[in-house]
């Protein structure tokens, strides 16, 4: 359980001895010595590279020194009410990755924003979880999905480049304090999971994920369904 217990409030990753030259005369220099971006959910991404380094073709006789990168999330609260609560919440490996996924779609839409349409995507690309697999065994697919989304948001502007981390609108951020709050509420000890953030999304009644999932066929009986099959004894999504 350790193992996949995953925290979004202080995440490090550290990638030792990546070998860079100190010096060289024939090629431009690369200073990376902070880019950050910040949402409301991961909230601030900071990336340091250090030392001042140049590029260069690596050659044997060339002097090399290590460098380290670190990485670093932090996940504000919304809701200050309830901040003690969500730093004490886990998020499983999948809710994270489809998080990410969701992100990564918004961007390739080119819009400005994370919405509920976008985290439903990143559940269904992330496909191994119990809510990405209900919805497929309902006919509910990501081409579906990305149809519906452009008949109600329309396409994004071509000539518009999105933000690296577009930051999640007002009813997404509600959806994942949904489930934050109802894994919390449940008295479960587990971790957030993808089921929990699906079940945000159709809480948030007026949001485009929402209007997606009721045009596709999802309705509250399947939202009853999913919840009861995840509340299972011995279910555990990682």
């Amino acid at each position: 359980m350790a193992a996949s217990t995953h925290s979004l409030s202080r995440l490090h990753l550290q990638i030792p001895s990546i070998r860079i030259p100190t010096s060289c005369n024939s090629c431009p220099s690369l200073s990376l010595s902070s880019l950050s971006s910040q949402n409301s959910f991961l909230g601030t991404l900071s990336f340091s590279i250090t030392p001042h380094s140049r590029l260069f073709p690596i050659s044997p006789t060339t002097k090399l020194r290590s460098i380290t990168a670190t990485i670093s999330f932090n996940r504000p609260t919304s809701n200050p009410d309830n901040a003690a609560a969500e730093q004490a919440a886990k998020w499983s490996w999948r809710a994270i990755k489809s998080f990410a996924m969701g992100q990564l779609e918004a961007r390739k839409l080119r819009y400005a924003n994370t919405g509920t349409e976008a985290l439903l995507m990143g559940i269904i690309i992330e496909g191994t979880s119990l809510a990405a697999k209900f919805l497929r065994a309902h006919g509910i697919t990501l081409t579906k999905v990305r149809e519906e989304c452009t008949k109600l948001l329309g396409k994004g502007d071509m000539f518009y480049c999105s933000p690296m981390c577009p930051p999640l609108t007002e009813s997404a951020q509600k959806a994942l304090d949904w489930a934050v709050n109802h894994k919390l509420n449940s008295g479960e000890n587990g971790e957030v999971t993808t089921t929990d953030m699906l079940l945000g999304i159709w809480s948030e009644k007026d949001s485009p994920g929402h209007k997606i999932l009721a045009a596709l066929g999802f309705d509250d009986e399947k939202a009853e369904e999913l919840k009861t099959l995840s509340s299972k004894p011995g279910f555990h999504e990682g």
